[in-house]
């Protein structure tokens, strides 16, 4: 089965820019609001701005690499959570399964956000890519539905919102642009994958994942991959048919690391992404040193 390299994990943590604490309790009528991950909590803070902790009294879930959503055990704090939330924003796909049981037990009349149903992405050959945070256009629409939601519930504080919400969007749209000039420097070449994890933002990028589906499917699975699967996995590096390896750094396994040693053998850059929110990175800075790495790596070759 994957492993999940070690790191400090909370629960339930209320989240201001980026950064984590249990204290904030916010002013009488707060609106509260529960994310699943940290990612989906770093979005509704840029929409807070000055507010988060206050007005909006923001906490998540997962804010760790320790913490796998696949087999995530909520508690029974997490379930007074939801019951007393006024906004659930949950990554659906099957990503966060935890998060309908919770609902299903603490009730409570919760607006909720499916970012996977607001990204409007569909399956391919039978298979979802949950991971759409890794697809831009669909933060900027969470980002939007979570506005309007704060706007519904503090009408006193709509311009603000709606400003951190224009200010989000222009950051976004730089996020976008830069994934536009690595599709016209590098468009239709090829990378690999560990995982299916950044998948989004390699295909807005113009690149072209050349892992077997059958490689990448075991090790997000946590099954084995077959000799014939690995070897053609490990033949991209040998081959030189790839300017790059994608990986989740947030995984590792012998598969893994049998494909991280032939991409080094072969001179191939190696470009590490994560789930969650490093230490101190809002979810732009966060992006914004992930495109940078393959922006290095790419010219690298």
């Amino acid at each position: 089965m994957r492993r999940l390299l070690a790191a400090a994990a909370l629960s339930a943590c209320a989240v201001v820019s980026g950064g984590c604490s249990s204290s904030a309790q916010g002013a009488p009528g707060a609106v509260r609001v529960v994310a699943a991950t940290d990612v989906w909590s770093d979005v509704v803070s840029q929409i807070a701005g000055g507010l988060a902790g206050s007005k909006v009294v923001i906490s998540s879930f997962i804010n760790s690499a320790t913490a796998d959503p696949h087999s995530y055990e909520a508690s029974v704090r997490d379930q007074l959570a939801i019951s007393k939330a006024d906004l659930v924003i949950e990554n659906g796909g099957g990503y966060d399964g935890f998060m309908n049981t919770l609902r299903d037990a603490a009730g409570g009349s919760a607006e909720v956000i499916n970012a996977v149903t607001v990204s409007g992405k569909r399956s391919v050959d039978g298979s979802l890519n949950e991971h759409v945070w890794y697809d831009v256009p669909t933060v900027a629409r969470i980002a939007n539905r979570v506005t309007e939601f704060l706007v519904s519930r503090d009408r006193a504080d709509a311009a603000t919102y709606r400003a951190n919400d224009r200010a989000f969007a222009r950051r976004l749209a730089a996020l976008e642009e830069r994934e536009r000039q690595l599709r016209a420097d590098y468009g239709g070449d090829g990378v690999a994958v560990t995982e299916v994890v950044p998948l989004y933002l390699l295909q807005a990028c113009g690149l072209d994942n050349r892992t077997p589906t059958d490689f990448s499917e075991a090790v997000e699975d946590g099954t084995d991959v077959s000799p014939r699967v690995l070897q053609d996995t490990l033949g991209l590096f040998s081959g030189h048919r790839v300017r790059a390896l994608v990986y989740n750094a947030q995984t590792t396994g012998p598969q893994t690391d049998r494909i991280m040693s032939a991409a080094r053998s072969a001179g191939v850059p190696i470009v590490p992404v994560t789930e969650t929110l490093p230490a101190g990175k809002t979810y732009y800075s966060w992006m914004d040193a992930q495109l940078d790495a393959l922006a290095t790596a790419l010219g690298k070759r």
